[in-house]
């Protein structure tokens, strides 16, 4: 594969700064770049042609594969040997040539151009949306609406899926005006810039999808959703901060308004898939959108800073 284009993400960042990330067994190193783009440029297994856009996909089971990862559901994987590429113990795609095999590999439409970076991060909230559509089944109401918290990548790919259900899409953020705002409304989601609490009150959501991973918002989405809600948690929280809460009256809240609540990371062939199905039905030019910033390989660096209005920074390999 020829590599057109990598995404940053904060699991990037947190790598680089030394605080995740694991280098290969013997390996002093490890290659950065998860969330690719590439081109087919030799080979014709799995149904692969040169030229085909394609995206590869992050986790591979484990070699001794439990249950999950012996039927293909390595995102699921139960004991935590799994390898991912740009993560832990296997080198990313960030290289102008990378092999990649064809089970783990999606093939995307080709209109979508650059914008095919976003297969990975899609994947994440097709995963989740495949678990809330699983979930919404045991609810004897109908699931109209859902809150996303955070305007940010994964929660404006979670909002797109959201309307592609369907579903009426509420957007919750702490900026008030500019692209994120715009870009919600574009959508056609209803675009918050208050409390939680206040969130839940206006759109009274039978879904809710936690994307920051701020544990005042965490405990928020579970205390203040309605009866029999489901809330999905996507965001990963800092560790050692302390919150005061009641969590007897947490505990009886759950239980008795019967509410579900799950976390979802990561994603399998099948996620990637919808994914790439679900940008290729999106508005291509509210995609563009999301991509505020293009960074030349040889100044990647940059694409790591975090500036005020950034949603998703991208480093190009090759002009398509």
């Amino acid at each position: 594969m020829e590599t057109l284009a990598l995404g940053v993400c904060g699991t990037d960042r947190e790598i680089v700064a030394g605080e995740y990330g694991w280098a290969p067994a013997g390996s002093q190193r490890l290659v950065l770049g998860h969330e690719s783009l590439g081109r087919v440029c030799k080979g014709s297994n799995g149904g692969f042609r040169p030229g085909d856009l394609v995206a590869g996909i992050v986790r591979r089971p484990d070699p001794e594969p439990c249950p999950c990862c012996s039927r293909g559901e390595f995102d699921m994987c139960r004991n935590g040997r799994y390898r991912e590429r740009g993560i832990k113990e296997l080198d990313g795609f960030g290289a102008e040539l990378v092999t990649l095999e064809p089970d783990f590999t999606v093939k995307l439409d080709s209109e979508l151009g650059l914008l095919g970076v976003l297969t990975e991060p899609t994947s994440v909230v097709a995963k989740a949306w495949e678990q809330i559509d699983r979930a919404r089944v045991q609810v004897c109401r109908p699931v109209e609406t859902v809150l996303v918290t955070c305007a940010g990548p994964i929660g404006l790919l979670a909002a797109l899926l959201g309307l592609q259900r369907d579903l009426q899409v509420h957007v919750l953020d702490r900026v008030r005006e500019g692209r994120k705002r715009e870009l919600t409304q574009d959508l056609g989601a209803t675009y918050h810039s208050g409390s939680l609490a206040d969130a839940c009150d206006a759109a009274e959501p039978e879904v809710v999808v936690e994307c920051t991973g701020v544990p005042e918002l965490v405990v928020d989405a579970m205390q203040s959703t309605a009866p029999g809600a489901i809330v999905c948690l996507l965001g990963v929280s800092p560790r050692g901060r302390v919150l005061n809460v009641d969590a007897g009256a947490l505990n009886d809240e759950l239980v008795l308004e019967n509410d579900m609540v799950f976390g979802s990371v990561n994603a399998n062939y099948r996620h990637f898939q919808a994914a790439a199905d679900a940008l290729a039905a999106a508005d291509p030019g509210w995609l563009e959108r999301l991509i505020t910033r293009r960074v030349s390989l040889g100044r990647w660096s940059e694409a790591l800073e975090r500036r005020p209005d950034d949603i998703k920074n991208v480093i190009e390999f090759a002009t398509e």
